[in-house]
């Protein structure tokens, strides 16, 4: 079993910057993915970026050049930092580990742009 536990969500206003801390604990092995969704009112979960073991990344076209993920393997943790956010931003963002077939979850953290 493996548990997530996030941090940093919060309220920022728009321009602002967050950065979401995620840390991973349990039984992880060797190759995994880390990375976060967010979830908005009325929406569908949607991946916002992703980091591989080996360092290959994944973005939303919407966050690109704005978000930037980053991992320490040794630590498990994966880190979002959030630049220039933008109301649209708002949502639960959720961390999510993927290894094998399987795949665990954050309990999510609140971000919150103003306009």
């Amino acid at each position: 079993q493996v548990q997530l536990v996030e941090s940093g969500g919060g309220l920022v206003q728009a321009g602002g910057s967050l950065t979401l801390s995620c840390a991973a604990s349990g039984s992880i092995f060797g190759f995994n993915t880390m990375g976060w969704y967010r979830q908005a009112p009325g929406k569908q979960r949607e991946l916002v970026a992703s980091m591989a073991t080996g360092g290959s990344t994944n973005y939303d076209d919407s966050v690109k050049g704005r978000f930037t993920i980053s991992r320490d393997n040794a630590k498990n943790t994966v880190n979002l930092q959030m630049n220039s956010l933008k109301s649209e931003d708002t949502a639960v963002y959720y961390c999510y580990l993927k290894q094998g077939v399987r795949e665990y979850w954050g309990q999510g953290t609140q971000v919150s742009v103003s306009s």
